[in-house]
């Protein structure tokens, strides 16, 4: 069986290795069946995506709205990088599945407008499938209605052409879209529990998501939170392209 292909741009090991344990968790992957590259680390490898089943994207500290002078030298590689790649799992519809940074990525490969007018502080939110959401392969089995953790800086604001609404939440209208038939983008994070994102608060406390002394006042707020749908859809994904 061919494995999964994991890109991922976080730096910091903590992040990386909590996210890459997420996904194998949720997907029901074994190790040896979930590649992972880390892009932020150096030049992206050669990739034969016909040696895989499917390539997934987590999400980063990058945003593809911020003006070109304000982006560092590694994420601009790593933007031109994704983008070379995605040019051809785009042309061959390609199983792909982004998790937040999928939605600039892709959203912007493909036309959508990438911008900050729907920003999300760092949450449980109600995440609501549209009808053609719940009548995607990838949901199905899932809520119409369930909570998700968000926490992102920009959002799809204009979806890119021909691209298919799967699912909203009330401060952010898409939060779920597909291109064609196999490539999908959350701007919710499907990997993430509780656990997670009490991780990811820790280690972004000084990323400009929300003031770090009051980090342990939002851990309050985030811990309560029943999360237990989102993760569905990444098993899904695996049962359907693995």
């Amino acid at each position: 069986m061919r494995p999964f292909l994991l890109l991922s741009s976080r730096g910091e090991d903590v992040a990386a290795d909590g996210e890459y344990e997420a996904f194998l968790r949720f997907s029901g992957l074994p190790p040896e069946r979930l590649r992972r590259v880390r892009m932020e680390a150096g030049p992206l490898p050669a990739i034969r995506l016909d040696d895989y089943a499917g390539v997934l994207v987590g999400g980063g500290p990058f945003n593809s709205s911020d003006p070109p002078t304000e982006k560092s030298a590694v994420q601009h590689r790593v933007e031109r990088e994704l983008s070379a790649l995605l040019d051809e799992i785009v042309a061959r519809d390609f199983p792909f599945f982004g998790a937040c940074y999928g939605v600039g990525t892709l959203g912007v490969h493909q036309g959508g407008i990438i911008d900050r007018t729907y920003a999300e502080p760092i949450s449980a939110v109600r995440i609501r499938l549209t009808d053609e959401g719940l009548a995607d392969p990838l949901l199905d089995g899932m809520a119409p209605e369930f909570d998700a953790f968000v926490g992102h800086k920009e959002a799809c604001r204009v979806l890119p052409p021909g691209a298919v609404l799967l699912a909203s939440s009330a401060d952010c209208p898409v939060q779920m879209f597909r291109i064609k038939q196999n490539l999908y983008a959350t701007q919710f994070h499907p990997e993430l529990d509780v656990a997670g994102i009490v991780t990811r608060v820790h280690v972004y406390q000084h990323a400009g998501y929300f003031p770090p002394e009051e980090r342990d006042e939002l851990i309050g707020r985030l811990t309560p939170a029943v999360i237990t749908e989102p993760g569905r859809m990444l098993a899904n994904f695996v049962a359907r392209y693995g």
